[in-house]
């Protein structure tokens, strides 16, 4: 099995580049069609049209009790303008923990992410409301903090976990769109060591195994390529290119292997080629899926 031996990184602004990177927001390691990118920006679109739908909604419902309309307008449109200034912050738990990640623990994530992105909301739009107030010559009260921070959590939660959908749905329409698009297509994959890009074809992937904060790509002709990520965020990327985690450490290309060795106890050597890859009994989905169950 290979052992993976870390680099240094090549300088403070790699691991900048490396954290736009793994977020999408500079593109996607996938070829070259930009899914995770296309994936926040068309989340983000979304939310911005249907937000300001539901919130001009209630500035209309507002008109029942409200014969000046300017108080509705600004409490909900700072509350729009403070939802998509932290936007970043369900997507950034989305991309440490989405809806299918294993171990099921890492959803635990969305517990501070979400209690942040709530507090923030509601910092945003009483800095926004205060200041358009003072701008009129007006005062603006929020009242007791806390109370009335948990009635907007209450919402908050509903939307964060409405955001983490739209994320994974999304995502999951343009992954299979572009399988659509291009059949026949060699898809490649970035692979990336600081300022150096390796661009490979998928299909000369046999597997990728987890070394520290570093994952390392086994290729057919024996290079072995070291890039600073996740292992959990690689298995999203390349779970639906039939890349599957048969341990913790390990992620397969399931079209590669040549034989499955029982080794006792439920647990599986994978054969690809030279290579050998453990498949634990922790993973038995795997398992049915590389006997074609």
């Amino acid at each position: 099995m290979p052992v993976a031996r870390p680099k240094e990184a090549g300088g403070g602004s790699h691991w900048i580049s490396d954290f736009w990177q793994w977020l999408g927001i500079s593109g996607d390691r996938v070829g070259t069609s930009g899914t995770l990118r296309r994936t926040f920006f068309y989340s983000f679109a979304t939310a911005a049209a249907l937000v300001a739908v539901i919130n001009t909604i209630n500035v209309i419902s507002d008109t029942k009790t409200h014969t000046d309309l300017a108080g509705p307008i600004v409490w909900e449109g700072s509350s729009w303008i403070a939802l998509m200034a932290f936007f970043w912050i369900p997507w950034i738990g989305y991309r440490l923990a989405p809806p299918f990640v294993r171990p099921r623990w890492k959803l635990l994530v969305h517990i501070p992410a979400a209690f942040l992105f709530s507090l923030l909301h509601v910092w945003g739009f009483n800095l926004v409301r205060t200041l358009i107030y003072w701008l009129a010559g007006d005062h603006y009260d929020f009242g007791s903090f806390w109370p009335n921070f948990f009635y907007e959590f209450r919402k908050d939660v509903l939307g964060y976990a409405l955001f983490i959908a739209g994320f994974a749905l999304i995502e999951h329409l343009l992954r299979q769109q572009q399988l659509i698009d291009a059949p026949g297509q060699t898809l490649t994959f970035d692979i990336r060591d600081g300022a150096r890009l390796n661009r490979v074809r998928l299909d000369e992937v046999l597997a990728i195994a987890s070394a520290g904060n570093y994952v390392e790509f086994v290729l057919r002709d024996g290079r072995k390529l070291l890039m600073r990520s996740p292992l959990s965020a690689l298995e999203n990327e390349l779970g639906p290119r039939g890349f599957l985690r048969t341990h913790r450490s390990w992620l397969v290309n399931a079209s590669a292997m040549t034989a499955l060795k029982p080794e006792g106890s439920g647990d599986y050597t994978v054969e690809l080629g030279a290579l050998e890859a453990p498949l634990s009994r922790r993973f038995p989905e795997a398992l049915a899926k590389l006997r074609g169950e």
